[in-house]
């Protein structure tokens, strides 16, 4: 097969040298956004002259019959033509003759590559967007169906104060939030045309740009064109964004596997998404959160690897960038695998409320209830907290709760309490009570979930 350059060499490709530099086992998922962009180029050329408006008629009906045989499987890709644009370039030529060599007139696969890249990426943000919408709304649907259940909340893994289910799953709303926001911030960076950049340095050609992007969709227009070419700055952004995505599921992921555990016991995931043991016939194991946990390593290598492609490269265009497509698709494939698994499983979890309330109770969760009551009764916060931290030694040693004291036993411990201080030791009013913008009181997460409905509506 005669290669696009081969005016300048005279010895044939060797076939190693093919096989080590062909792109096109992987890169043949852009055939899609390959062709949009040939035709939107086809009719520029036509509209300024450069071609006949018979031969962009003739390349525009080529290339859609060429997307119909890879959409339907009769297309056979070649490794000889290295990659996505030299498969359809060459295809073209075979099908309509002549006018098929004039398609790449004023244009580079360097700019090219650019421009398939951002078109995917384009469509495959926004789709992801969708699915944390949907993720999002879940959450909003279980705190709604929980609202009475109470929990305890964990700072380094040990039981701090009570809070309610609900408002721990709003924190998962709040990531997801910023996610999304992240991710409609990057299609700026990614909303950007490159093709009329060549291969580094523009064209002589009388090209209309403005009229591609238009074509297109695009709502920004390179401008340089060096850059242009170069910049995988828009792909590392996404994979960054990605990257925090993933680690809020892997988070979310870790707490599903331990409240699954019999030491917690404050959930049990459905048996479509657990796995048993080859082994153990009592197992039952939060597999698909793992491997959610899992995965997220892999998508921080992606972000890793692409950063180290990038990290020493001169400009403009080095054969080293064929290396980004790898983890961009498999980032995209992963956390839309993850965000949609996530979203299936969650509705089928079965929530332990009466575990998760007695838990809320121990520990002396209620400790700062009763600091910030002695607060109140004009006890300077530190004098507050160690005189509250004597009444829970105190209990400590006796093996007691705090439910249990008697009313004389904490007067021993200042004499400004009395026996309103039962009502702040209860859980459910340690929950009601915290009503500040934010907090964790019915009244509050129900604010936080009507706020939240209209955002995702």
């Amino acid at each position: 097969m005669k290669k696009p350059w081969s005016g300048r060499f005279k010895h044939k490709t060797s076939e190693k040298v093919e096989a080590f530099t062909e792109s096109i086992s992987f890169d043949k998922r852009l055939w899609k956004y390959d062709i949009t962009g040939s035709i939107a180029h086809a009719k520029m050329l036509s509209k300024q002259g450069i071609i006949s408006q018979k031969d962009s008629a003739a390349i525009v009906k080529g290339l859609m019959e060429i997307a119909e045989n890879i959409n339907s499987g009769k297309f056979g890709f070649r490794k000889e033509l290295e990659d996505i644009h030299m498969n359809i370039e060459s295809a073209l030529s075979e099908k309509i003759g002549q006018a098929g060599k004039k398609l790449h007139t004023a244009r580079s696969r360097n700019d090219q590559v650019s421009l398939d890249l951002r078109l995917y990426l384009k469509e495959e943000t926004e789709e992801i967007i969708s699915i944390i919408n949907t993720l999002q709304k879940t959450f909003l649907e279980i705190s709604e169906r929980h609202m009475d259940a109470i929990m305890p909340g964990y700072t380094h893994l040990q039981r701090a104060q009570p809070v309610l289910l609900s408002h721990h799953f709003l924190a998962y709303v709040e990531m997801l939030q910023r996610d999304r926001n992240r991710f409609e911030d990057s299609v700026k960076r990614i909303d950007v045309l490159p093709l009329g950049s060549c291969a580094i340095s523009g064209t002589t050609l009388p090209i209309d740009r403005t009229y591609t992007a238009k074509a297109l969709g695009f709502k920004a227009i390179s401008g340089n064109s060096i850059d242009a070419v170069s910049d995988r700055d828009f792909a590392i952004e996404f994979l960054s964004c990605s990257s925090i995505t993933m680690m809020h599921l892997s988070r979310l992921a870790e707490e599903l596997i331990l409240w699954s555990t019999e030491e917690f016991r404050f959930i049990e995931i459905s048996d479509e998404f657990t796995t048993g043991s080859s082994i153990m016939p009592q197992k039952k194991n939060p597999d698909v959160a793992e491997l959610i946990r899992g995965k997220t390593g892999r998508v921080y290598g992606n972000l890793i690897s692409l950063l180290t492609i990038m990290k020493g490269l001169p400009l403009s265009y080095n054969r080293d960038l064929q290396e980004d497509k790898l983890p961009v698709f498999d980032t995209v494939d992963t956390l839309k695998a993850c965000l949609e698994i996530m979203t299936e499983m969650l509705p089928g979890i079965k929530f332990r409320t009466e575990r998760m309330r007695t838990s809320a109770g121990e520990a002396y969760s209620t400790a700062t209830d009763i600091a910030e009551y002695l607060v109140k009764k004009d006890v300077p916060f530190r004098e507050a907290h160690e005189i509250t931290g004597k009444i829970v030694l105190y209990c400590i040693e006796k093996d007691i709760t705090l439910q249990s004291l008697e009313l004389e036993k904490l007067k021993a411990f200042s004499p400004v309490i009395s026996k309103d201080i039962f009502s702040v030791l209860d859980p459910a009013e340690s929950v009601k009570a915290r009503s500040t913008y934010g907090g964790t009181s019915p009244s509050e997460v129900r604010r936080q979930i009507k706020r939240y409905k209209k955002i995702l509506k």
